[in-house]
């Protein structure tokens, strides 16, 4: 297949897709996603080889969120039956932490609900990152807190993080569909000043909110010219309670398709398969391995995830080990370049090609003849499968083990 042979050639070089060869991906029938994830993961392979990198979420403070994002179930008016609490004090996030870590996880992800946090909020994550590095040496510890202020996240950076995540979530011409209390220009900014304290930026994307793959292909595009470390690669968790509840729109074929081109369009960056995965990649988990070389750990903020031995053992049987708290996470190229911690990286490099902003090629591309273009019929729209999506009810805000 002529479009697969050029997208893997050009993963190697670490050469943009056109926008048009990014839309075949997508367009690409289910008879053949087995070719679309063999193809990408021979570009994952050849940068990340066989590693995955677990990661850890800790929720600092849950629910009662002032903003309107409608996927979100803490958002604004969301009825949706999760657990609520203020802030973790630092040595309850530290216990959190470690059971994540005891479970293989080498990166920490502090989150907290809000649309961005006060000074006094920094303060407190900056003692909270400290509790958690003082007790376990080598830990990456990644915040994710809203928008940034000025000043915010060099304050974070001297704590001792090492990262900051922001997704853009959609693209900027679907972002005032889904937000209104705050602007897709308001999250650019929040990744630009975590680029420019010295963080190792993490920005990503949710797929499953009704989008067209015109906005998949624009949100991945944008992220690649943001350059962060890490692209977290969501599906919509359709929480009863909250506007996005009736939004069933993916498949577990889909949802490779989406992480094939977010691979193809990202080469060289840690893709990771955030929340939403157990709901719509069910069965086809292990498949995705192949694509992404990072996961997260046990549950998700608000929801559970599927259990930790579980992942670990999807993670042998797939033929995948877990990337050592020692091995570095980036290749040599983008970790040389200077960025947090043992993951290292500040960005995709210099990359050859032309760059993301324009979008030529806006049908199929130059695929030579051949290839597996464009005719593809939209996904049918599944039949909702409420019951995996799980409340959580242990872990951070309660006196049940946390699951890892």
């Amino acid at each position: 297949m002529d479009l697969l042979n050029t997208l893997v050639d050009k993963g190697l070089r670490r050469e943009l897709p056109t926008r048009g060869e990014a839309l075949a991906v997508l367009a690409t029938s289910d008879d053949d996603v087995l070719d679309v994830v063999a193809a990408a993961g021979r570009v994952r392979r050849h940068w990340f080889g066989r590693r995955v990198k677990l990661n850890y979420l800790v929720n600092l403070k849950s629910g009662l969120c002032p903003e309107d994002c409608s996927y979100c179930s803490q958002r604004l008016g969301s009825t949706a039956g999760i657990l609520k609490y203020t802030w973790l004090k630092p040595d309850e996030a530290s216990r959190t932490a470690a059971a994540g870590l005891a479970g293989g996880a080498k990166r920490v992800c502090l989150v907290a609900s809000g649309r961005g946090p006060t000074d006094r909020d920094v303060d407190r994550v900056s003692e909270t990152i400290r509790a958690i590095k003082d007790q376990n040496e080598g830990v990456e510890v990644c915040a994710c807190l809203g928008l940034l202020s000025d000043g915010q996240a060099e304050r974070l950076r001297e704590a001792g993080a090492d990262a900051y995540n922001h997704n853009l979530n959609t693209s900027e011409a679907a972002y005032g569909d889904i937000t209104t209390t705050h602007t897709y220009a308001d999250r650019v900014d929040t990744v630009h000043k975590a680029h420019a304290a010295g963080l190792s930026a993490c920005s990503g994307l949710i797929a499953g909110m009704g989008e067209s793959d015109e906005d998949l292909v624009d949100v991945v595009f944008s992220l690649r010219e943001l350059d962060p470390d890490s692209v977290p690669v969501n599906f919509l968790i359709p929480f009863e309670g909250t506007p996005l509840a009736k939004e069933w729109n993916l498949t577990p074929q889909r949802c490779l398709r989406i992480l094939a081109m977010v691979r193809f369009v990202c080469p060289d960056v840690e893709v990771r398969i955030a929340g939403g995965r157990e709901v719509h990649l069910r069965t086809l988990q292990p498949l995705a391995l192949h694509l992404a070389n990072s996961i997260f750990l046990g549950d998700y903020l608000t929801s559970e995830g599927q259990a930790g031995r579980a992942d670990l053992e999807m993670i042998a049987d797939a033929g995948f080990e877990v990337e050592g708290a020692d091995e570095v996470t980036l290749p040599g190229h983008r970790a040389a370049a200077g960025g947090c911690g043992p993951s290292g990286g500040a960005g995709c490099g210099s990359h050859a090609g032309t760059g993301p902003g324009a979008h030529a090629d806006a049908g199929c591309g130059s695929h030579g003849g051949g290839g597996i273009c464009g005719t593809a019929a939209a996904p049918a729209a599944q039949e909702p499968r409420t019951d995996l999506v799980a409340v959580r009810r242990r872990g951070a805000g309660t006196d049940l083990a946390p699951n890892a």
